[in-house]
């Protein structure tokens, strides 16, 4: 393993960096950069790290210009890269770490977090901390002017072995960690992107049985061993990448607990033992996370991923012991035996014990914590499929909403026991910020102490659990699993009270959101909907705190030992103090749950007044529409008028023509040219004139009925369509738009916060339209750059039969022309404004479209 080691050569090295930093600093050289390799202190690895960060960050030169510096997540995924790609000589293991506000598996190197910290200390890099969206806090990194100075005397050697893998391949751009939401991509500035496998976490062949600590169980039957199966793991394969990990300590007869707490209260513990048949004649039984959509249904179909359940002992109201054997498909060669002891109470801790009874080749014992690293990755995330299988569905609720919809990925405490370490060391030794305590903090996260419990007994605590180690370690358990029960709890109401400010941060947003509810059109619907799920958030963690509440009175703080080792681990766990601490805090958070209470009261009344001035406008708008119908009525008393003087004009042209038909001495047949036509035609023949008007006046009538027929028939085939848009557009795109149309009519109306314009234009080639050119009415609020509605009026017995549109097609076409001009503003996403849990399925919804694809 490449780490700092404390021996007299490393002490050295310090000394000489120490020095050479000294000299820089005083300014007494003038050094240029080395090309042939100059000493600078540092090792390979260390000397690699400081200048991959001198590529991502930059110290500002003035005012005008501004800092850069790399996130700490983001240097994890660049130093995990440069493992894979031979770069750096580190170990890397799988740490659960936040991210956003998802709880994600990443590679992490602890060696390489160690030469960080070395960096730090040597000044030779800065580190900035900053709060983000989610309330957690941020580590950002910049290289110093101390360490830019030695940057300049790394060798270049070393330079160009970190450039070739920093940069995108044959160019000078480097390459940046982003995250997806699911994944990390290293994307360069022109686009190129490749996908990192920082979160693929790797898997190893085990053997395991199921293990419950005696303190827990009330009677029944032993657990059963698989340590007959053990060579099993020994013929198998695992998928790790690295092929040279260097092992520092081994753990001899391993025992692994995780624990988490769950809501739960009595009735929940007896549903719970309705759902594994606990009170059946045949208890236990096969469990699967599906759900059955079609119960009363003949038969049913589903994946082959179960789990089988063995019952243990159990009382109806209290606990349930059972085993859990995990029969999930693994990789092609690796095999995984894997079986759980649970243990869960109605206090809400739940306890998930393992045996490890043979890891690859190593049976019992020499197991390495590289190794069982990976194997606490199956035990958490197999565990919390189990567990969500046999809860409830309101519980499971319970869990999304703590979890911000990531339920799965919940962090729990890993409490690691074994019968004997290698190399036994003090617990001092343990802690020596290089090999060894790298080592740990693979499997029980960032070391904060060590303790010597007696002189074989090592007990060292984690960041995500604890490592008791010796041979006595395993006469502590009911002491270690009442500390469990307090651990578990402090962890949840950490996540409980982050929840809080994300939900304070949600409303904060829907505040916002109101404001813009006298101008955009969608936001009153969107408001009302955060408000209910808002208002529903809010009763489920005040039902979560009840919970905590009564698990707390539940709980009871186990009396000191009368031992020295147990009194010793006593006072090092401090659980006398633990439980008054947790009743401050849940106190404390019942305070936020009020507070969030009435600001939601105060959102809903903000709503309520939005909600009555559109009502108002609302009125004005049917007033308004009221005095047009008024002023269509005088119109039409005036059409009526118009009528009756024309059907007395009618009139006297009947008389007329009637007494032209008795009379006949006025017309053209008194001239002498036509005398002789109308004496031989008409005079000489009865009636002929009388049969041409009759003939005539028929032919006309109906000459003008088809006519009027074929113009009426044309104007009923009209196709309304209406489209309510409520878009953000590009206004000045729009105009441009409409310059190209046959723009008819144009009206407008300012209303405070509005302006409302409502064009009506004609289509200028009918050919793209099967023919006949539609009327288009397009309303938009030009100050807020809203597109309201889209009123299309198309003929279709005017167009083509062949070629006419329906109303669909319609409707896709004048989308398709919009959206092709580049009205629409896709930047105006509101996801971005989106509630917490509402953005995480977003994300889960993305990337199930793309598993599909």
């Amino acid at each position: 393993m490449v780490g700092i080691d404390i021996d007299d050569t490393e002490r050295y090295a310090t000394l000489n960096t120490k020095k050479r930093m000294e000299s820089y600093s005083s300014g007494s050289d003038t050094l240029e950069e080395s090309t042939d390799g100059e000493d600078t202190g540092l090792t390979d690895n260390q000397n690699r790290l400081l200048h991959l960060i001198d590529l991502h960050s930059k110290r500002a030169e003035g005012r005008a210009d501004s800092d850069r510096w790399i996130r700490k997540q983001a240097l994890s995924v660049l130093v995990y890269e440069g493992i894979v790609a031979d770069v750096f000589d580190y170990d890397y293991a799988p740490h659960s770490t936040l991210i956003g506000n998802r709880r994600v598996w990443v590679n992490v190197s602890q060696e390489g977090q160690s030469d960080i910290e070395l960096l730090r200390e040597e000044e030779l890099i800065c580190a900035l901390q900053i709060s983000s969206r989610s309330y957690k806090p941020v580590i950002c990194y910049q290289i110093s002017d101390k360490g830019s100075e030695l940057a300049r005397h790394i060798p270049r050697r070393e330079k160009e072995v970190v450039n070739e893998f920093a940069h995108m391949k044959g160019s000078r751009e480097l390459l940046k960690a982003v995250w997806d939401g699911n994944s990390y991509w290293l994307r360069s500035p022109s686009g190129h992107s490749q996908k990192s496998t920082i979160t693929d976490t790797e898997d190893v062949s085990y053997v395991s049985s199921a293990y419950i600590p005696q303190c827990l169980r009330y009677g029944g039957r032993p657990t059963l061993s698989n340590a007959h199966r053990a060579h099993e793991s020994g013929m198998a394969a695992n998928n790790i990448r690295d092929h040279e990990l260097d092992e520092v300590i081994t753990l001899n007869s391993v025992s692994i607990i995780v624990a988490e707490y769950v809501p739960f209260g009595a009735n929940q513990i007896v549903q719970l033992n309705n759902n594994v048949g606990s009170t059946e004649r045949v208890q236990g039984g096969y469990i699967s996370p599906a759900i059955d959509d079609n119960s009363d249904g003949t038969s049913i179909e589903m994946s082959p991923e179960l789990t089988s359940v063995e019952i243990l002992d159990y009382t109806l109201t209290n606990h349930i012991n059972f085993e859990a054997e995990i029969r999930f498909p693994e990789e092609a060669g690796v095999v995984q035996v894997e079986t759980f002891g649970i243990s869960l109470n109605s206090e809400g801790t739940c306890f998930y014990g393992m045996q490890i009874e043979a890891v690859m080749d190593r049976v019992k014992d020499n197991i390495s914590l590289d190794h069982l690293a990976r194997i606490l990755v199956d035990v958490q995330q197999d565990s919390s499929s189990i567990v969500d299988s046999v809860i409830s569905q309101y519980q499971r609720d319970l869990l999304n909403l703590i979890f911000v919809g990531d339920a799965a990925n919940r962090n729990k405490v890993n409490l690691i026991i074994a019968n004997e370490i290698t190399p036994h060391l003090t617990a001092e030794e343990y802690m020596d910020k290089g090999e060894y305590e790298n080592e740990l903090k693979q499997v029980i996260g960032d070391t904060k102490a060590a303790y010597d419990i007696t002189e074989h007994d090592t007990l060292v605590f984690g960041a995500h659990g604890l490592l008791l180690c010796g041979p006595n370690a395993r006469h502590h358990e009911p002491i270690l699993c009442a500390y469990l029960q307090f651990i578990t709890l402090d962890i949840f109401l950490q996540n409980f009270f982050s929840r809080m400010w994300i939900l304070n941060d949600d409303m904060d947003t829907t505040n916002k959101l109101i404001n813009t509810i006298e101008f955009d059109p969608t936001s009153l619907t969107r408001v009302r909907d955060r408000i209910c799920t808002l208002s529903k958030e809010i009763i489920q963690l005040d039902e979560i705190l009840s919970y905590l509440l009564e698990a707390l009175q539940m709980m009871e703080i186990p009396p000191e030992p009368p031992e020295q080792a147990g009194r010793s681990l006593y006072q090092r766990l401090e659980i006398s103090g633990m439980r008054n601490q947790l009743v401050r805090r849940t106190t404390d958070v019942r305070k936020n749950i009020s507070g969030a209470q009435r600001y939601l009261d105060v959102l809903r009344e903000r709503v309520n007044v939005e909600a009555e001035g559109k009502m108002v406008q609302l009125s004005e708008g049917l007033e308004q529409n009221t005095k047009n119908l008024c002023s269509l009525q005088v119109s039409n008393s005036d059409t009526v008028h118009s009528l009756q003087i024309l059907h007395i004009i009618f009139a006297g042209m009947i008389a007329f023509d009637f007494l032209d038909r008795i009379t006949g001495d006025w017309s053209v047949i008194d001239t002498l040219w036509m005398r002789g036509f109308v004496d031989a035609l008409i005079r000489e023949n009865m009636l002929v004139w009388f049969a041409i008007s009759i003939l005539l006046w028929v032919l006309t009538a109906v000459l003008v009925s088809k006519y009027f027929f074929i113009m009426n028939w044309r104007s009923r085939g009209m196709t309304t369509v209406k489209i309510r848009i409520n878009r953000r557009i590009f206004t000045d795109k729009l105009r441009q738009l409409l310059k190209e149309k046959l723009k008819s009519t144009e009206e407008r109306r300012y209303d405070g916060e509005k302006d409302i314009v409502k064009v009506t234009y004609d289509e200028p080639d009918p050919k793209l339209w099967g023919g006949a050119r539609p009327t288009i009415i397009l309303e938009y609020d030009e100050k807020n750059r809203f597109l309201l509605q889209i009123i299309m009026q198309y003929n279709r017995r005017v167009a083509k039969k062949d070629l006419v549109f329906n109303a669909d097609e319609l409707k896709q076409k004048i989308m398709m022309d919009l959206e092709g001009f580049g009205i629409f503003d896709s930047s105006d996403d509101y996801n971005a404004n989106a509630l917490a849990i509402e953005r995480h399925a977003s994300i889960q919804q993305t990337q199930q479209e793309k598993n599909s694809i």
